[in-house]
């Protein structure tokens, strides 16, 4: 199948490439900067802005599905890439139905998975991540009020090892949740799975290592 993936050049993105590669997709990606893989027979890149309406809808207009793991770096500023990049993508799908999976990646603490965080995860998250944050949350708000087939994927801490393909997921809120840590291979395995078959359809999820 075809795969879209906006903000593929590092992290979960660049994950994500990898592991749609090798699950034998052909993959699309949309990202400021190209993505630094050696077996790119299968994959089509286009250096954009997932806030320009041209580079968007020329990134998906062949999707089977579509992976959004937008991201700011290591900047904590204030900003409005993910709200402004959800206001888009509605705009689109309203001119012309996007009816595909949408798969997209926030973080646990966006929306009301912050009233379940730990203390020192609140904490962290209001001092260093608040504006950050609150972007992805309005981001959420938008894309869950639309018509698109999405699916919320709000990983714990991230991490930088080895697939293991072993993770728990919850697609509900409960006092004494637990999110822990997360490989970025594994969170990419999950987004790659959920494009190929959307079983979590309108549903917000949470994963971390079992």
């Amino acid at each position: 199948m075809n795969i879209t993936i906006i903000g593929a050049s590092a992290g979960i993105g660049l994950e994500a490439v990898k592991r749609g590669l090798n699950r034998n997709h052909s993959i699309t990606t949309l990202s400021r900067s190209e993505v630094e893989i050696e077996d790119k027979k299968s994959l089509t890149m286009i250096l954009g802005d997932a806030t320009n309406k041209a580079d968007l809808i020329q990134s998906i207009q062949n999707a089977d599905a579509l992976i959004i793991t937008l991201g700011t770096r290591q900047s904590m500023k204030a900003t409005t890439l993910f709200s402004d990049f959800a206001k888009l993508i509605v705009e689109i799908d309203r001119e012309n139905k996007i009816d595909i999976p949408v798969i997209l990646v926030t973080g646990f603490g966006a929306g009301e998975s912050k009233n379940y965080a730990s203390w020192p995860v609140k904490i962290f998250l209001n001092f260093f991540l608040k504006d950050v944050y609150a972007d992805k949350t309005k981001m959420e708000e938008i894309i869950t009020n639309s018509d698109l087939n999405w699916t919320i994927v709000r990983p714990g801490r991230l991490l930088d090892k080895e697939l293991t393909e072993k993770y728990h997921i919850e697609n509900k809120l409960f006092k004494g949740i637990k999110i822990g840590e997360i490989s970025r291979a594994d969170l990419a395995d999950f987004l790659i799975k959920q494009a190929e078959k959307q079983t979590e359809l309108k549903k917000y999820i949470t994963i971390s290592e079992e």
